[in-house]
């Protein structure tokens, strides 16, 4: 049995921060200097990753993590974050509570403040004093409107609604 650490694990503790990590951070960066935009493509997300690291390639797995391992609202693949929220066919933004998500996605929205770079910390605190608490780049406004469905139905339950409409316009001239 050698005692060398699982090649990931190892890779993991070279870079210093995990994939997961790197991606929300890269998001959360496009966010900050982006306020305007609400979402930002794969490849936008990707080289952003690669602009936090300019010693070095992007690692393998940041674009998996970017189109599935991170994405809230799609089928865990393996990893069961919910860092991103998928708003359209190639575009993502950060995921906050309350977004519609795959049922067995559990896993973490953020990363924790004790595995990331002091010089990202102000990201967090961002993120919750700030993009949190901001819904306008929240993509439930569907959602909202199909919550009202059936709202009141009880006032015309048991009656013709032809019949309902006419007695409420009685003493209308």
């Amino acid at each position: 049995m050698s005692n060398r650490p699982h090649p990931q694990a190892w890779r993991a503790a070279q870079a210093g921060i995990r994939l997961a990590d790197e991606v929300w951070i890269a998001t959360a960066l496009l966010h900050r200097e982006h306020p305007d935009r609400q979402d930002f493509s794969i490849q936008e997300i990707v080289d952003r990753a690669r602009q936090e690291r300019p010693d070095r390639d992007v690692r393998a797995g940041v674009e998996m993590h970017v189109s599935y391992h991170s994405v809230a609202n799609k089928r865990p693949n393996p990893s069961d974050h919910r860092m991103l929220y998928a708003t359209g066919r190639g575009t993502r933004r950060l995921y906050r509570p309350g977004d519609r998500a795959d049922p067995l996605r559990k896993g973490k929205i953020t990363p924790r403040r004790d595995r990331i770079p002091p010089r990202y910390h102000v990201l967090l605190d961002w993120y919750e004093n700030e993009f949190v608490k901001d819904g306008s780049n929240r993509d439930d406004s569907l959602e909202l409107i199909l919550a009202l469905q059936g709202l009141g139905s009880e006032i015309w339950q048991g009656e013709d609604p032809d019949r309902y409409v006419q007695r409420l316009r009685e003493g209308w001239d």
